[in-house]
């Protein structure tokens, strides 16, 4: 049984979601948030049938849960346990000099406005297709969650907290994918050096020590580490690791040597890497520069990161979400994604997913659209998966 979401539903959702500013208050001091986002979206849920509550993941920044189906069971240590969980994030990035953000323009079948494609088109498209399956007459035999999360574009804390309190067997996170089926991303992880030098009057050089000149030699020397993540082995998917500067200062004054210079790194990582990894690359550097210059001074601190994701193109899940695709017509293209996701934080937790989503230009850009034929062939994908996850499970 092939169900259809609603289009006229579908877009009046994506557009009513656009017009909420619901940019991340972390990535911009003073903005609003996604409370009313949330707010919005779980009358609408409830509205039609769908039972969503807020989860607050911290003060005024809740996720919206829905559930359709039977009540969840509970796994041993008290969480609900769906059959598939359906992850969307509700905050976007700044609207900078954007013009007119929040008014959603259409023209020439794409919708414009900040969020229409990252990925309030995925919050609709995902609402769409769970009310139809449970307006339709399919059996709803098993629970599905669906969560609009707070955070994502930042630090991720509102599917940190959904995975407090839930789980599921498999997941699909919604990200503008270009309708291809993502079953890998890379990861990242931050790192700062700081090379330390003598601070005296410029005047004096034999008392002073020139920390930002040390720098340079270690900025030479990060190109050594560059040429080898690209002589490696690409990923099939991803293609190879990368290293970059980021972040650079130093110095106090012009008449002055340098005391201290500060370098901040990003390392993206391809399955199988890990930070530990990155960090013996950058140890094995400054103890090289160590031994050749005694007076080379530098210390290096981790300040984060996130794990690489990967799922085997013949596991269970990547052939359902594949199933789903041809039902809605449309062909399966595997892909890897550059960006990191949210699905590396649900593997963490024993949860195996993918990244799919709608089409569209001008990603965290000035324009940005997503393509509205995209996101209905979305919501029918994701319609069958829904239908196939309720389902009662085939007797062996």
């Amino acid at each position: 049984m092939k169900i259809l979401p609603d289009r006229d539903l579908l877009e009046s959702l994506l557009r009513n979601l656009v017009v909420i500013d619901s940019v991340n208050p972390t990535l911009v001091p003073g903005a609003r948030g996604e409370r009313a986002a949330a707010e919005f979206l779980c009358g609408f849920l409830r509205k039609h049938g769908i039972a969503a509550e807020p989860q607050e993941a911290v003060l005024g920044r809740p996720n919206v849960v829905a559930w359709i189906g039977p009540s969840p069971p509970r796994d041993a240590s008290g969480k609900a346990r769906a059959s598939l969980a359906i992850l969307a994030h509700i905050d976007t990035v700044g609207a900078g000099d954007m013009p007119d953000p929040f008014t959603p323009v259409e023209r020439d079948g794409k919708l414009f406005g900040r969020g229409a494609l990252d990925i309030k088109s995925g919050v609709a498209a995902m609402c769409a297709a769970a009310i139809a399956v449970a307006q339709s007459r399919a059996t709803l035999a098993r629970p599905v969650l669906l969560a609009a999360v707070v955070d994502e574009e930042c630090n991720s804390i509102g599917t940190a907290a959904l995975l407090e309190h839930a789980t599921a067997e498999h997941a699909v996170v919604l990200e503008p994918t270009d309708l291809q089926l993502v079953i890998a991303h890379k990861g990242y992880a931050w790192f700062e050096i700081i090379t330390h030098g003598r601070s005296a009057h410029g005047s004096l050089p034999a008392e002073g020590r020139d920390a930002i000149r040390a720098m340079g030699r270690v900025l030479r020397s990060l190109d050594e580490i560059e040429s080898q993540l690209r002589a490696n082995s690409p990923h099939p998917l991803l293609g190879a690791a990368s290293l970059h500067a980021s972040l650079i200062s130093g110095g106090q004054e012009l008449s002055s040597y340098p005391a201290e210079c500060r370098l901040q790194l990003e390392r993206r990582m391809l399955p199988g890497e890990t930070e530990p990894h990155a960090q013996q690359e950058l140890e094995g550097l400054l103890a090289q520069l160590q031994s050749g210059l005694p007076e080379f001074s530098a210390t290096l601190a981790a300040l984060g990161s996130r794990p690489p994701y990967e799922i085997a193109e013949d596991s269970s899940l990547v052939l359902l979400v594949s199933r789903a695709m041809q039902s809605a017509g449309l062909d399966v293209r595997l892909a890897g994604m550059a960006p990191w996701t949210d699905t590396a934080l649900l593997a963490e937790k024993g949860i195996p997913g993918v990244v799919f989503g709608p089409s569209g230009r001008g990603l965290h850009g000035r324009e940005e659209y997503v393509e509205l034929r995209s996101v209905e062939q979305c919501a029918r994908v994701l319609a069958e998966l829904i239908r196939v996850s309720t389902a009662p499970e085939k007797s062996s």
